[in-house]
């Protein structure tokens, strides 16, 4: 089995260096360059158009009320002639690309939010990856595009759903139009779902159906109220966007992985906290200025969003989320009482913030769909007493990759503090106690496409 050593005299220097450094490798296995920005990517961001995402925003206003029961015959009111807008408008877009628009429905019974048998029915836009090494992964992003007012079985009042969830769905449709030009290893995924507010059922039921066919759904973004920069105090933050990380399943029985976890204290190494880390640091690479906060639990008290039917299954899954909510604009019946304004509206929708949320979805999407897989195996030697660390891990299967790199952090760090190039080995050891920190092995292309770290399990 091949190996690289690396060594350090200090740890405190390890710690310090920067996350896209790479150390010196052997002559034949130098790193890619690590700091360079991806042109794919950059002109993915750079073509975002706030212009476009408020026009779909006020087309998708237009339809009175996106009830999940609301009317289905009409061309002009309800949720039925919004899911044909939605679907007509990906496929014009997308018109001459690989870009695959499809509806995916099924019935759901009565239930608390569902007072009759209704149909249920997600757009879906799949762009099928070109690597054959990876194009059975997927990468999932969501926005709902139902809507509602005060009563939540109320489905003849007009309820516009600009900020919850128009601003979503307007940046799924937006990134899926823009990306659609370009080729990616992995595969895409760009749904606007329904019946969110009904119990999250257009996205459980595609959920359950990937679950059930063993899909590879390597990621999940939704992107559920990411409207508004200005807080319910009149405060405006248009800097950054929250991004909501859930840590080990919260389940009644652990699964042996989640065990190894927990007797480990990789609890914030779950694979949505991998996900989170590698969106942030991507994000916040191709959108200067802009932070992604991540916050370490799955959802805001009291809420709910599409990924926790992807959680629920196993799979990673985060939700964006603007950074304060005023809640006189979410499910709210339209009205004026002492002089506010009640209701969720397109004046109160900031496009140029949602512009820049979808820009680091997009970011973050492309770099994910680019790079290779997380590695498979990954293991940390603990059979011996050492004050170094060894882990293996298995060779990816990309043709492309180039090789990979150790990452690593102090327990009480969140991010990523230090990493090291080792080269296309599949063993190495650092010269850092694994006793005091937390360790990753992410695999790198030869463009320099850094994919998702795996967290190692100890190997006895």
């Amino acid at each position: 089995m091949p190996h690289a050593r690396i060594s350090s005299s200090l740890l405190a220097a390890l710690l310090a260096s920067a996350i896209g450094s790479a150390a010196a490798a052997p002559a034949t296995q130098a790193a890619p360059d690590l700091k360079r920005q991806q042109a794919q990517i950059s002109k993915i961001v750079a073509e975002v158009s706030p212009k476009r995402i408020e026009a779909y925003v006020a087309k998708l206003v237009s339809f009175g009320t996106r009830h999940t029961m609301s009317e289905t015959e009409s061309e002009t009111r309800g949720i039925g002639a919004a899911r044909r807008w939605i679907k007509s408008e990906l496929e014009r877009c997308g018109a001459g690309t690989p870009l695959q628009v499809a509806f995916d429905s099924h019935v759901a019974p009565v239930s608390a939010r569902i007072s009759r048998p209704t149909e249920i029915v997600n757009v879906v836009a799949t762009l099928p990856g070109t690597q054959d090494a990876s194009k059975e992964r997927l990468y999932v992003v969501s926005g709902h595009y139902d809507s509602r007012v005060s009563d939540v079985m109320n489905y003849t009042a007009d309820a516009p759903g600009a900020n919850d969830d128009a601003s979503g769905t307007a940046a799924v449709m937006e990134l899926a139009c823009v990306m659609a030009k370009y080729k990616f290893d992995a595969t895409l995924v760009f749904m606007t779902v329904a019946a969110e507010e009904q119990g999250l059922l257009g996205a459980r039921h595609w959920a359950e159906q990937a679950r059930k066919n063993n899909l590879n759904v390597a990621g999940m973004f939704t992107n559920d109220i990411i409207g508004s920069s200005r807080a319910d105090n009149g405060k405006v933050d248009n800097k950054q966007v929250r991004l909501f990380s859930q840590s080990i399943p919260a389940t009644k029985e652990m699964s042996e992985a989640v065990r190894q976890l927990v007797a480990t204290g990789g609890d914030s190494d779950s694979l949505s906290r991998q996900l989170a880390r590698h969106t942030k640091e991507q994000g916040e690479r191709y959108v200067k200025g802009f932070k992604v906060s991540v916050i370490h639990r799955a959802d805001r008290y009291l809420r709910g969003g599409d990924h926790m039917p992807f959680l629920e299954q196993g799979y990673a899954a985060l939700r964006f989320t603007e950074p304060a909510e005023d809640f006189a604009h979410q499910h709210q019946d339209l009205r004026t009482e002492n002089g506010k304004v009640y209701g969720d509206l397109v004046d109160f929708n900031d496009y140029d913030y949602i512009a820049k949320v979808a820009r680091v979805n997009g970011a973050a999407l492309a770099s994910l769909a680019l790079a290779p897989a997380a590695p498979q195996g990954v293991k940390l030697r603990t059979d011996k007493l050492t004050n170094d660390s060894t882990l293996v891990w298995q060779a990816n299967p990309e043709p492309d990759v180039a090789g990979y790199r150790i990452v690593w952090r102090e327990t009480t760090a969140s991010d990523w503090q230090g990493s090291k190039w080792v080269g296309n080995v599949t063993e190495a050891t650092v010269d850092l106690s694994k006793d005091n920190v937390f360790f990753g092995v992410q695999a790198v292309d030869k463009d320099g496409n850094v994919g998702v770290a795996t967290y190692p399990m100890p190997q006895r």
